[in-house]
């Protein structure tokens, strides 16, 4: 799919950018071209894949500034958005600020991409897109609606454009494990929201490897809910405890503090919502939700219609410690 193409990925720099373009990378793609705002952060990543000079662009720029990204997106096969605000309590206190990247910054990407006829755009979003109690959230749902009326809006261009929801990604930027070794190595002492949080989660790898797979689904306006498990947020704390103390030998107790929730915090995260539980599809790795937006019904391999009863961490039992132990040492997590 990707042998010979030209391919953007914004907010290349970030962790699940730099994964995308290792995996990328393997299916020998003419060029990436890496866009973000930070020049240090591509200089680092330039220096990390110096192997791959041939095959890599590096471009400065922001989603907020649609001249600049139609620029970008000239002759491109396939896009991979990612640039985001991501942090809550950044997102909730400077909310036109995440306005403008998360909403706006997407519609340049449309516009863009629907100027450049590129083939296929993905747009990753975020399970705190369901049921938003935050600015983050509600700026990714904007975001996702966006990404689907683009299907009817695009007249006679047939760039496809689809959203893929992710969860809390283990060891990305803004992920509370590199947080937990910081403070354990620092303080002997993590801060911890609440003990009976729950989120889903799932390690960078998974998340690249099923974004692809659903890239390679798409027929236009679908959302892409991937299949994660939920992860209790004491448990890992205790894991990430008991691992970094062992690496590094320390032999003082380390204390769990409890801050509470932060603003704009949900206790527990969810998938999807109960109308879009009745329209989605199911495969053995992902629900699909199909467009609203096209009257022809699109026949995915595999897929039947969804069975869950709910879709929330609240109800559903975390994978066990021996699981998250072994996900955190296979990916290198600490």
């Amino acid at each position: 799919m990707y042998t010979g193409k030209k391919i953007l990925i914004t907010g290349g720099t970030g962790t699940i950018g730099k994964l995308l373009t290792s995996f990328l990378l393997q299916h020998n793609p003419k060029v990436i071209r890496i866009f973000s705002r930070d020049e240090y952060k591509q200089f680092e990543m330039q220096r990390e894949f110096l192997d791959h000079g041939d095959k890599l662009r590096f471009l400065i720029g922001d989603v907020r500034d649609g001249q600049r990204l139609a620029r970008a997106m000239e002759h491109i096969d396939y896009v991979f958005h990612l640039a985001a605000m991501k942090h809550v309590p950044f997102c909730e206190y400077n909310p036109f600020e995440a306005v403008q990247t998360n909403v706006i910054g997407t519609q340049n990407v449309i516009q863009a991409a629907i100027q450049n006829s590129v083939c296929k755009v993905m747009f990753t979003s975020t399970d705190k897109a369901i049921s938003p109690t935050n600015t983050y959230g509600a700026t990714k749902l904007t975001a996702e609606r966006l990404i689907s009326a683009a299907e009817y809006q695009k007249g006679p261009k047939q760039t496809i454009f689809s959203s893929v929801r992710f969860g809390n990604v283990m060891g990305s930027r803004g992920s509370v494990i590199p947080l937990f070794a910081k403070q354990i190595m620092e303080r002997r002492k993590i801060t911890i929201t609440d003990m009976k949080m729950t989120r889903y989660m799932m390690t960078p790898t998974q998340a690249i490897s099923l974004m692809l797979k659903a890239n390679d689904l798409a027929h236009g306006g679908e959302v892409f809910v991937l299949k994660m498990p939920t992860v209790s947020l004491s448990d890992l704390a205790e894991v990430i405890i008991e691992e970094v103390t062992q690496k590094y030998n320390l032999q003082e107790p380390v204390e769990i503090a409890e801050i509470g929730l932060r603003p704009g915090e949900k206790m527990y995260e969810e998938l999807m919502t109960e109308d879009e539980i009745n329209a989605a599809l199911e495969t053995s790795e992902m629900y699909i939700i199909p467009s609203s937006f096209t009257e022809q019904r699109i026949e995915y391999p595999e897929a039947l219609s969804a069975t869950p009863n709910h879709a929330n961490s609240r109800y559903e039992t975390p994978i066990s410690k021996e699981t998250l132990r072994d996900w955190i040492l296979t990916e290198r997590l600490v």
